[in-house]
């Protein structure tokens, strides 16, 4: 999707593909190291200015309560981008005050369903005339290829929109007929004051992910953007304003975890808790949560997934889709097919076409036409990758390619591919977020089965055959949220994410996401006299 041959879009249906960002055609041609040309180059300067960097509070940009800020950094150079307002425990104080006022006095709660879509679809609209810019934004605080978030996700983000304003006037209960002479009706009603945690890999389409259904379903926000990433958040916060939001119904914190985190996942008039992030931190908000007044609590944590290549599967094609599971966005993409288990017969097959791909794959400056992998998040996330990169290598497992930084400036890493890597590896265990192949050798479908399932994680997971039969038993068995079988990244805004285990609780997108956002009351009124029952 990264490019404008991104011709096939369906109108409801935004897959990621690994034509979307295109094969190198030429990049790596007569070369035996990775093309990082660009890496060196002095960064492009970014054509956006940095408009918003306040707490946005009752559609008010204000300072945070203590004064403080903390810097942005851009991960092509780690230079500050913008200095950023810290909010902490007051300041999400005001946030829910402000979201609290706004559900129980104010007008969206009690706006009709089609006029609440008509607001997100004037969103949607004004999003889209600001797209270069906001795309632009994304890619300056988190280092992914400007043409990604461009050409792929601002129109994932536009699409989750039209399909949530779509959803408003169509949430509704059910009569249900009793044991007597009772009219029963259930009422589908807004839960309250929502607070949303989002991550940093994926910014935008987490904002998407967490304020469509939200909005859609009448209730008020507070969003804690990660502190990593706090800059298209507040820009597009800003439009929803814009679009006629009234004051208090979507609130923007920039904050770290432990302070706006922990004040949003643990305040007592909090009704809904919605988070994406890491299982450890997924923990910790959980029982924050539940020691503070037990709202209910949506989590969509980490992922260790399989990525499965039968016998009979057409190794080129597998190859490429199995390069794009896990190199995408860096390789920082909780659902990543990070775990790639090759059949025997045509391990070595794949396994030299995988490391030919890698060494191909074009890294530099995210802002530079044609690049594919630009930096990692910041240097906490560079030097975890490389801490795993030495433990594969520690272990005994097969340094193919990659393996270390590229150019002394900015967090940019290496395609890694390993090989010979074993289940009890901790390459094979632990989610690295980064842009490292781990491959995997197996004999039968039901050894893969079980290989596949002993992990604590149940994400995702991705099955590469040319038989159906196989297709059907492996997806039954792989204990995973989602299955793409013969592709991988397709996410549909209908289509529901969640995991098994200890990938989280619940499911976003789609139908299934309303439900987390709303509570059924059942109503049972006596009936005299009814001509029937």
């Amino acid at each position: 999707m990264a490019a404008r041959r991104i011709s096939y879009f369906l109108p409801r249906s935004l897959s990621l593909t690994p034509a979307s960002f295109g094969r190198n055609y030429g990049f790596g041609r007569g070369m035996h190291k990775f093309s990082t040309a660009a890496v060196l180059e002095e960064p492009i300067s970014p054509p956006v200015q940095i408009n918003y960097t306040k707490l946005l509070i009752n559609g008010q940009f204000v300072d945070s309560a203590s004064g403080k800020t903390f810097p942005t950094l851009d991960p092509r150079t780690g230079e500050v981008i913008a200095h950023v307002a810290e909010g902490e425990a007051e300041d999400i104080n005001r946030a829910v005050s402000a979201a609290r006022k706004a559900f129980d006095e104010g007008p969206w709660p009690k706006m009709s369903a089609y006029e609440r879509a008509r607001i997100m679809l004037r969103f949607a609209d004004l999003v889209e005339k600001h797209t270069d810019e906001i795309a632009a934004l994304e890619t300056w605080d988190n280092g992914k290829p400007y043409e990604q978030a461009l050409k792929t996700e601002l129109p994932i983000f536009v699409r989750l929109f039209h399909y949530y304003a779509g959803w408003a006037d169509k949430i509704h209960g059910l009569t249900v007929p009793a044991d007597g002479p009772y009219h029963v009706q259930t009422l589908h009603e807004p839960i309250g004051v929502a607070g949303q945690i989002i991550p940093w890999n994926f910014p935008l389409l987490m904002f998407a992910w967490k304020v469509g259904p939200a909005l859609a379903c009448g209730n008020t926000i507070v969003l804690k953007t990660a502190e990593q990433t706090p800059l298209t958040g507040l820009y597009v916060a800003k439009l929803f304003h814009e679009a006629g939001l009234p004051p208090g119904v979507l609130n923007v914190v920039s904050g770290y975890g432990p302070s706006a985190g922990a004040a949003l996942a643990s305040h007592i008039d909090v009704d809904k808790l919605a988070f994406t992030g890491s299982t450890d931190t997924g923990k910790i908000v959980l029982e924050l949560a539940a020691r503070s007044n037990l709202k209910s609590v949506t989590l969509e944590l980490g992922g260790k997934s399989p990525f499965i290549i039968c016998e009979d599967a057409d190794i080129d094609k597998a190859v490429e889709q199995a390069h794009f599971a896990l190199f995408f966005n860096q390789g920082q993409c909780c659902c990543a097919g990070s775990r790639t288990y090759v059949h025997e017969r045509v391990y070595d097959e794949f396994l030299e076409k995988a490391k030919a791909r890698a060494i191909r794959r074009t890294v530099g400056d995210p802002f530079k036409t044609g690049i594919e992998q630009g930096p990692q998040i910041d240097s906490e996330q560079f030097e975890k990758v490389l801490r795993y990169i030495r433990s594969g290598i520690e272990s005994n497992a097969t340094l193919e390619c990659g393996g270390d930084r590229i150019g002394s400036k900015g967090f940019f890493i290496q395609p890694t591919v390993f090989s010979s890597v074993e289940d009890n590896m901790l390459i094979a265990q632990d989610e690295i977020f980064g842009p490292v192949q781990t491959i995997l050798k197996f004999k039968d479908n039901d050894e893969v089965i079980k290989r596949a399932n002993t992990t604590k994680y149940g994400l995702a997971a991705g099955v590469f055959t040319r038989s159906l039969d196989t297709a059907n038993t492996l997806s039954r068995g792989l204990r995973a949220g989602t299955v793409w079988v013969n592709c991988y990244n397709v996410f549909d805004a209908a289509i529901p994410f969640g995991g098994y285990k200890m990938s989280g609780i619940g499911r976003e997108k789609g139908i299934y996401s309303l439900n987390n956002y709303l509570q059924v009351k059942a109503v049972v009124t006596p009936l005299k006299n009814p001509a029937w029952l």
